[in-house]
């Protein structure tokens, strides 16, 4: 009996049916098994404007299978759109709305599997977290990236964008450079071209097994993507008669797979958010200690925007997400008898892979470093720990002690930076940006930009309990736990005092003895909340802290 057919079949079935019919389905249509098609589909984010394309090649998929799919739609924000004002409150926050959307559509009409289309940042993981906790036959098929944009003869993404707004600001650049790179950084549809967040979890759905090869890296132009949406609906359907799930494919060795590629990619510090929020639907636990015992053990072997000059194109051509993989094995890095959607284990998936160019894709004897692209920091200043994007630090500030600046929120910290407040040396803090004192832990691209603009990025550390862009590089440490709106040390520094960075040694203090800090908490007291009514005040009620992925509370 088919999951589909509570809905379909029987006496008492009939007003159903006759609703079905009401759709224009035959019996032949309600005899197959019946697939969710969920479509985030909209015309405000570039790299969904094209998934109603999408989605017709996965159900022209499903139908050659023999199955029967039907499209529903989630939401999905655009970071950079949403970026530096209000509506960022609601990016992290709406990775919630998806998968309980998700959730409601797919329990009220029982489907008997599903095939995922998303792309960009909080909609791949609250795809997937759906997926955990329905556990009925999933398959992620993604938009892809966008192509790299070009300028001065030198490809270009968003990142080089949001950090042209410093450079002008410092006399960098002039404002017909800028007008001209506006034109041209982001040239079509797709995923921001850079391994930014979006990138970063299609490219890790990969890798956990949940999608088939070439989702985090075919062009979202490319007429393989369109193949690959086709195979991925058939799969769906396959998926259903071997009762193939998705808790059977998310498990703690697929896990370890996804951590040990995102080391190799230097992916978002996002995806230490995400990662832990997918393992908990699916019953696991998924430890920050858990992602250094990785780093220390997998080489950074590619250097992408905004860490790099190459972007995921480059990656594509280099042999994907398969050919890291299959690199990483080399030195045992890889669990390979383990399932994934394609119905091939890891080991028979990456048996043909191989790199394609050595410039993209270091080989694992020849890393960018022999540690990983994420480190988890721990200290006075992060009980329940930081995150940095390792990849993207310059050497000279992986250690770094200088004196704080102090900022109640974004805006008052970038209007520092831009006013020449910011000196070299200095600590940046922006506090109350976490999931409960945002709320929603907005991005913080902004900032960074600017000072890497600026040509501070060497220079300038940036700590926060926000969180960062993807496309952020420079010593920008986020996911500071616990956040300044549960009373977190970072809630009484000061300007001034001295806060010591040690990146090598995943060390994150501030340079107060207990006494001084013991009086600065007792006189603390915690915020009126910023926000007191609709979604995000719920939202801030529920949610947990960064350290534990910004998951809520049910």
């Amino acid at each position: 009996m088919m999951r589909s057919d509570t809905m379909k079949k029987g006496l008492e079935r009939a007003p159903h049916r006759s609703l079905f019919r009401a759709l224009g389905l035959i019996d032949e249509e309600l005899s197959r098994p019946m697939i969710g098609v969920v479509n985030s589909f909209n015309e405000i984010v570039p790299g969904h404007m094209h998934l109603r394309e999408i989605a017709e090649a996965v159900k022209a998929g499903v139908r050659m299978a023999g199955g029967t799919p039907v499209e529903f739609p989630v939401i999905a924000v655009c970071d950079g759109i949403a970026m530096g004002h209000p509506g960022m409150r609601y990016s992290l926050a709406s990775r919630e709305i998806i998968a309980d959307s998700i959730e409601v559509m797919a329990q009220a009409h029982p489907f008997d599997g599903l095939v995922l289309i998303p792309n960009c940042d909080k909609v791949v993981p609250g795809m997937l977290m759906a997926a955990a906790r329905l556990n009925i036959p999933a398959i992620v098929v993604s938009g892809g990236p966008m192509m790299a944009g070009r300028f001065q003869d030198k490809d270009v993404s968003l990142s080089q964008m949001f950090e042209a707004v410093g450079a002008v600001v410092a006399n960098r650049m002039s404002q017909e450079e800028l007008a001209e790179l506006e034109d041209q950084a982001c040239p079509g549809c797709g995923s921001c071209s850079g391994m930014f967040t979006a990138n970063s979890m299609n490219c890790l759905t990969e890798a956990l097994g949940m999608a088939l090869p070439g989702n985090g890296t075919v062009p979202a132009v490319s007429a393989a993507r369109r193949r690959l949406a086709k195979t991925a609906g058939m799969r769906a359907v396959a998926l259903v008669k071997e009762d193939l799930k998705p808790r059977d494919i998310l498990t703690p060795e697929n896990f370890r797979n996804g951590l040990a590629v995102d080391m190799a990619l230097g992916c978002s510090t996002n995806t230490v958010l995400h990662l832990p929020a997918i393992a908990h639907e699916a019953g696991l636990d998924l430890d920050l200690n858990l992602i250094n015992e990785i780093s220390e053990k997998s080489p950074h072997l590619c250097k992408l925007s905004p860490a790099g000059e190459y972007h995921i194109q480059d990656l594509y051509a280099a042999g994907g997400i398969q050919a890291v993989m299959k690199e990483l094995s080399l030195n045992g890095l890889i669990n390979l008898n383990i399932k994934t959607v394609s119905g091939l284990t890891v080991e028979q998936l990456i048996e043909q892979a191989k790199v394609r160019d050595y410039n993209v894709i270091r080989s694992v004897q020849e890393p960018y470093s022999p540690t990983g692209g994420l480190a988890i920091l721990r200290g006075n200043l992060a009980l329940e720990g930081a995150v940095v994007k390792r990849a993207a630090v310059a050497p000279e500030m992986l250690q770094h002690t200088g004196p704080a600046k102090v900022f109640d929120g974004e805006e008052t910290a970038i209007e520092a930076i831009m006013g020449g407040q910011i000196k070299a040396g200095d600590v940046v803090v922006i506090r109350y940006e976490g999931p409960k004192g945002g709320p929603g832990m907005r991005e913080m691209l902004g900032p960074t930009s600017v000072l890497a603009g600026m040509g501070l990025d060497k220079e300038v550390a940036l700590l926060t309990d926000g969180r960062f862009s993807g496309a952020s590089r420079g010593a920008s440490i986020g996911h500071i736990s616990p956040e300044a709106a549960e009373g977190g040390l970072i809630a009484v520094l000061q300007d001034g005092d001295i806060v010591e960075i040690d990146i090598p040694n995943y060390r994150l203090e501030v340079k107060l003895d207990s006494e001084e800090i013991n009086r600065r908490m007792a006189a603390w007291q915690a915020p009126q909340p910023r926000v007191k009514e609709g979604y995000l005040a719920r939202y801030a009620e529920k949610v947990s802290s960064a350290g534990k992925g910004a998951v809520c509370n049910r």
